[in-house]
Parts: structure tokens; C-alpha cells; sequence
């Protein structure tokens, strides 16, 4: 049987989707039965409802030991899909607690269980830093702890260290690093926000640049690596590199309304980073936009998925392409 962390959020229901579609017997952790909605939600959207109900749920979190002792029971294989996604620095220590100790107790029950791979989906984020030579980020860049990180890239490198803990001590891993990943069913989440901002009237864009990937290849591509002989290695999953302003324009011509018309120039974004830390420390309001996510926003980041595309034999769809079927759903 199979294990999915994380099958309420975009990657992990989708990956449930393609599991019992391939007829594979699959066990899903949730956390609360409103959670399960999304994912249920999701499966009627394609039309496959009917293939919900073969799906075995149970109530447990990565953080509670006793309930993780219920999930493992009769798992073979573990997709580590579970993670806390925010950019808000008052965030920290959640996201720091969820995604790496969260992950380390997953390691530890993979061990303990004797399971016979775990795939960890982690994040470009946790890639390494340009040195002065290089131009492109690959997997085999270095992380530089002296350059200055978001708390979720720092969360998610961290993980990445306990999985390579859990490869040293025996276990069978593979960690995929997908771009920002593009695809249906959740609109007030990652990506989705993205489609909604757009939707009501997004009025400006960034020229920054990063990797882009829809949220079918992260999973096909998972699939197929996890029944592969390959182990304990990592792969960087995107399609291409596209500026914000394409991907912006791309979805504002699928959703038929007006494309953001105005450049936000890396002074004014910085503007509005201070301006909402203002409202958010004084009006008690979520940040909207960190520094972190500010300054990422104007980065102009290149990333090679060279090492995958010579490893399996799936062809990554079009993003664009991916965003005009998005907006059919």
C-alpha cells in the first residue's frame, strides 16, 4: 500500500488522482474532514468522482507521533507531500517546526517501518546560490548559508537534510525540487492566488524570472521515478523559465480580462513590502508580501531541468498551454 502526506493540498490530491487511477491501493492523511473537501472537490472537477471513494483515509498529522504509528500500518512506499507554504515571517517557527521536524518524524517512521522508498516533494526554493561563475541553477548547486534565504526555503532545505539523514541510515529516497507549480482546484492556494489576483483586477507585474511547471508533471514525474530502480537522488522539475509579466499576461488572456498594466520596479516593490509590514505590525493584518517574497519577485533566476529530461522519458507540457486548459475547468 501506499502512503500520501499532504493529499488535501494541490500536489498530493492530484497525485491521489493518478495513483487510484493507476489502481494502486492508497491511504491519505488528513487533518480535519473540511481539508478532505478540497481534494474531493478536485476530483469532480475532472469528473472523477467515482474514483474518490477508493481512497483510504485516515485522521493523522506529521507532528503527531501516536497518529503517524496508525497511518504506517501495512505502507510500502511513502510520497512526503505535506508542507506548510507561507512567506510571512511570523510564520517562522511553524513553518520551521511543520516542514522540518514534521519531515524528520516521517524519515523516522519510513525507517522504523522498513519502507521500501520515500519520495519527498521539496522545492526549487531549497536549491543552491549562484557563486560569481555560475549562471544556472542546477541540483548539484551549493547552498550558501551566508546568503539570505526565505524561512520556507530555509524549512525546506532542512527537510532535505533529514531525508539524506534517513538515506544514510538505510532508506531508499528521491527528492523532486518542481518550480512554482501551476494547476487547477485550489484557488486561494500557491499558484491558484495567482489565477484569482489576475481575475480581479491585478494591476501590476515584475519582470523577475523562475521556473514554471504544471502541477501534472510534478506528478507524473513522481510516479515514474518511484517505480523506477533509481534512489537517493534529486531532480529540479520545471517546464521553463518565464518572467512573471508572461506567465501574468498568459493567464489574464485565458481568463479573458484586462493583463496587468503596470511595472512594478524593484524600488516599488520594496515600497510596498515596508508599507505592508507598516499595516501588518500596527493593524494586526497577514503580510500580503515579505521581503523575501519582494526581492524574488524582481530576481531574475534561471534553472535547468537538463538532468531530469535525461532520466525519464515524459515530455513536460507547454505551461502556457497549461494555463489556457486551466481556465476551461
Amino acid at each position: 500500500m501506499i502512503l500520501v502526506t499532504g493529499g488535501t493540498g494541490l500536489v498530493g490530491a492530484h497525485l491521489l488522482l493518478y495513483l487510484v487511477e493507476q489502481g494502486e491501493n492508497v491511504r491519505a492523511m488528513y487533518r480535519s474532514t473540511t481539508s478532505i473537501e478540497k481534494t474531493k472537490n478536485l476530483f469532480s472537477l475532472y469528473n472523477k468522482f467515482h474514483l474518490f471513494e477508493k481512497i483510504e483515509w485516515m485522521e493523522a498529522d506529521i507532528l503527531d507521533i501516536p497518529s503517524l504509528e496508525n497511518a504506517f500500518q501495512n505502507i510500502e512506499f511513502v510520497y512526503h507531500c505535506a508542507a506548510l507554504i507561507s512567506f510571512d515571517p511570523k510564520d517562522e517557527e511553524t513553518i520551521r517546526k511543520t516542514n522540518i521536524e514534521g519531515t524528520a518524524n516521517i524519515v523516522n517512521f519510513c525507517l522504523a517501518y522498513k519502507i521500501k522508498k520515500m519520495l519527498f516533494v521539496s522545492s526549487i526554493a531549497a536549491l543552491g546560490d549562484l557563486n560569481a561563475t555560475e549562471t544556472t541553477i542546477s541540483e548539484t548547486t551549493e547552498w550558501n548559508p551566508e546568503k539570505p534565504h526565505s524561512d520556507y526555503a530555509i524549512s525546506k532545505y532542512g527537510a532535505e537534510m533529514e531525508v539524506w539523514r534517513g538515506q544514510q541510515e538505510g532508506l531508499n529516497v528521491l527528492i523532486v525540487n518542481p518550480g512554482v507549480i501551476l494547476g487547477p482546484g485550489f484557488p486561494e492556494q500557491g499558484s491558484g492566488a495567482l489565477f484569482s489576483a489576475v481575475a480581479k483586477g491585478l494591476s501590476f507585474y515584475t519582470l523577475g524570472t523562475t521556473g514554471f511547471i504544471a502541477v501534472t508533471d510534478v506528478v507524473e514525474t513522481s510516479i515514474q521515478l518511484m517505480k523506477s530502480e533509481i534512489q537517493n537522488e534529486r531532480f529540479t522539475l520545471i517546464e521553463s523559465n518565464y518572467s512573471f509579466q508572461e506567465i501574468l499576461n498568459c493567464i489574464a488572456d485565458s481568463l479573458n480580462v484586462r493583463r496587468p498594466k503596470w511595472h512594478a520596479s524593484p524600488f516599488l516593490v520594496n515600497v510596498f513590502w515596508k508599507l505592508d509590514w507598516f499595516i501588518s505590525t500596527f493593524f494586526f493584518q497577514k503580510r500580503k508580501l515579505s521581503r523575501a517574497s519582494a526581492k524574488a519577485s524582481y530576481s531574475k533566476t534561471e534553472y535547468t531541468n537538463a538532468k531530469i529530461l535525461s532520466t525519464i522519458t515524459l515530455e513536460f507540457k507547454s505551461v502556457k498551454e497549461y494555463i489556457q486548459f486551466i481556465a476551461t475547468l
